[in-house]
């Protein structure tokens, strides 16, 4: 049956769209990968009772864990509680603490079940900082929580530090006092300013080579509790150069939403882990891409996961810290729940082009896992701009 459906563009007509994609079958069993694959994954809003949307935004529990069983069955690890769960952007750390709660009760539940959480200074307001001690004592505030909890801590980077921090040693110094109180190892959090504009001159350094110094030195005085870095900058070469000066055992994660089926690949050398927001959007494709690297299939590898890059680029565009809405657009659209809406209405941060730019990449990558339902939904979607 041929799906079609009208669509607006960029140049102003409107236009008759056929759908082309192909859903990617899922694997009859969790299938194991030969990289580490963490989907940071979003969190459902309830928009039935959602009173107060930009305050208390009120969250579908059911609907959340539901996509986390989701992820597991794709064989991926979760990122929990991280920028794609809108912290600081809808999801305050009271909301993070009851998300962390209810993932890791919840993964108990799942054989094989992974996840680390992010723990983060964000129940500090960087306005009202006053000294590196105030940061440490909220950093251990929330890596306290998760490990009562029973799990491992991926260290956020922190608005308040980055307010206060006066050098690469006051970096230094808050990390090496949190990471010689840690239970288990921890995975660091390098987010460019692109994410966050409040992260500016992380790590204390002017520019990309200083701030590299400055994380590569943490990581070397402290590397028997740092498992790795997942870094954020939306720049291939910056996170080579990253990879190639980390200690041996010490890992790379990418969160690289723009390059990183060529950094998980890797160089023949090295290559990276992962860490991103994007698998939480194509993770049927990124499942079945990560087996056939594991079984060196490349060419599958390749085939299945760079498609999926345009559908990345066009998500994370600028202002990339608006990102959550089309990762939440197509869970959407694939039926992982029953409504368009985001805590803090962040749906409204994209406008309408946007999304049926990423309608049409997703189908021509083949994300769209249940197509006739993704064409009734964007049909209803586009209808209320007025597209009949």
């Amino acid at each position: 049956m041929t799906l079609t459906l009208k669509l607006p563009t960029s140049t102003g007509p409107v236009e008759d769209y056929r759908l082309v994609g192909q859903p990617i079958a899922r694997p009859a069993t969790p299938p194991r990968f030969n990289r580490i694959a963490y989907a940071a994954a979003h969190v459902v809003s309830d928009p039935l009772r959602d009173l107060d949307p930009w305050n208390r935004p009120a969250v579908d529990w059911d609907a959340t864990m539901a996509f986390r069983h989701h992820l597991w069955s794709l064989g991926f690890r979760i990122a929990e509680a991280m920028d794609t769960a809108q912290r600081g952007m809808g999801l305050d750390w009271t909301g993070a603490q009851e998300l962390i709660r209810r993932s890791l009760a919840e993964s108990r539940s799942v054989p094989g079940a992974d996840l680390a959480c992010g723990a983060g200074t964000d129940h500090l307001t960087p306005t009202d900082t006053r000294s590196l001690d105030d940061v440490v004592a909220a950093y251990e505030t929330q890596i306290e929580f998760v490990e009562k909890h029973g799990g491992r801590a991926i260290m956020m980077a922190s608005r308040a530090l980055a307010r206060v921090a006066k050098s690469p040693d006051d970096y230094l110094k808050v990390y090496s006092r949190i990471l010689s109180q840690t239970k288990d190892k921890v995975v660091l959090h390098w987010l460019g300013d692109m994410f966050d504009r409040q992260l500016a001159g992380y790590w204390g350094g002017a520019n990309f080579n200083e701030a590299l110094d400055s994380v590569i030195r943490i990581i070397n005085e402290n590397r028997h509790k740092v498992e790795g870095i997942k870094i954020s900058l939306l720049d291939n070469a910056k996170e080579v150069e990253l990879r190639n000066r980390l200690p041996e055992g010490v890992l790379c994660f990418t969160g690289d939403d723009f390059n990183y089926a060529e950094l998980i690949e890797g160089d023949g050398s090295r290559y990276s882990h992962a860490l991103l927001g994007i698998f939480d959007a194509v993770a049927p494709s990124a499942s079945k891409a990560l087996v056939s690297l594991a079984a060196g299939d490349v060419k599958t590898f390749r085939s299945v996961i760079e498609p999926t890059v345009p559908l990345s680029r066009k998500i994370f565009e600028a202002p990339t810290q608006y990102y959550k809405a089309g990762v939440v657009f197509l869970a959407w659209l694939n039926g992982h729940q029953s409504h368009f809406s985001l805590p803090a209405g962040l749906q409204s941060s994209r406008g309408l082009l946007h999304y049926a730019d990423i309608f049409r990449l997703a189908d021509q990558a083949d994300v769209l896992d249940k197509p006739e339902l993704a064409m009734r939904r964007m049909a209803s979607f586009v209808g209320v701009y007025g597209v009949e």
